[in-house]
């Protein structure tokens, strides 16, 4: 089964295949499958082609993967070109709804934790 360019295994059941597509979760899954209309233990290959389209017309009437890609796209660019404290954060690939940084946060810039331990060793063996 293909939804919004996606395609779904259709060996699992149906409310853990739906989250395989970008903008759609565990429950926003199991609440298209019950305005579809339709059981969410089946699995992919149990159901028709009518059923198929039924999950796909309400499944396309959220805002899912690449047109929710892209506005989220266009909002962190929004961010960055206002010049914003988030999109500074966004520039230099930092977190940027908090988090602690000094040991979480691992950046390009590098922030690799560098211990004692196993620089010693190999001086003292040398």
């Amino acid at each position: 089964m293909r939804i919004s360019g996606v395609t779904l295994p259709d060996d699992k059941q149906l409310a853990y295949t739906l989250p395989l597509i970008y903008g759609i979760g565990r429950i926003r899954a199991k609440e298209i499958l019950a305005k579809a209309g339709i059981d969410a233990t089946r699995k992919g290959k149990d159901i028709s082609t009518e059923e198929e389209q039924s999950i796909r017309t309400v499944a396309e009437s959220y805002l899912i993967e690449g047109e929710l890609r892209r506005e989220v796209g266009q909002n962190i660019k929004r961010l960055k070109d206002i010049r914003s404290a988030r999109g500074l954060r966004h520039e230099r690939r930092l977190p940027v709804r908090g988090g602690r940084t000094k040991t979480n946060s691992r950046t390009v810039r590098g922030n690799v934790r560098k211990t004692m331990g196993s620089g010693r060793r190999t001086l003292e063996k040398t």
